[in-house]
């Protein structure tokens, strides 16, 4: 699966925390993040990540233009619903490309883990099988 790592500031360290607790899982798929979250995701939790650009300069657009494409599987994007900064990126224009293409998207950790669990547990097979029908790209 290819999964989009998105943090805001303030959840970075969510973020991190999440990827060290499941990074036996994660380093088994291609994971693309936003530039700030993919540089601490690789240094910290020793992950392989694509990094795109920062969210203020579009890095969340690019990871929608992906999943617009079909070329992403999951989106975690950890969202401080409190004290997001203007910089920040805007979930609610991924939150609808994800409910256009019907990709899985978490907004925190508990949801996150859900998701993962599902990795685990083959519980998400439907990707896998719409993109061998060619449904998906």
């Amino acid at each position: 699966m290819k999964i989009a790592l998105i943090a805001h500031d303030e959840k970075k360290e969510d973020m991190i925390q999440f990827a060290q607790a499941y990074k036996k899982l994660l380093e088994q798929h291609v994971l693309h993040a936003t530039g700030t979250t993919g540089k601490r995701l690789n240094k910290e939790a020793g992950l392989e990540v694509i990094r795109h650009l920062s969210g203020p300069y579009g890095g969340d657009q690019q990871i929608g233009s992906l999943v617009a494409d079909g070329k992403i599987d999951m989106i975690l994007f950890f969202r401080d619903p409190l004290t997001a900064q203007p910089h920040e990126p805007d979930i609610s224009a991924l939150i609808r490309l994800c409910d256009v293409h019907g990709v899985p998207v978490a907004t925190n950790m508990a949801t996150a883990e859900v998701l993962v669990k599902g990795i685990e547990n083959g519980l998400l097979e439907f990707r896998r099988v719409e993109k061998r029908e060619g449904k998906l790209q």
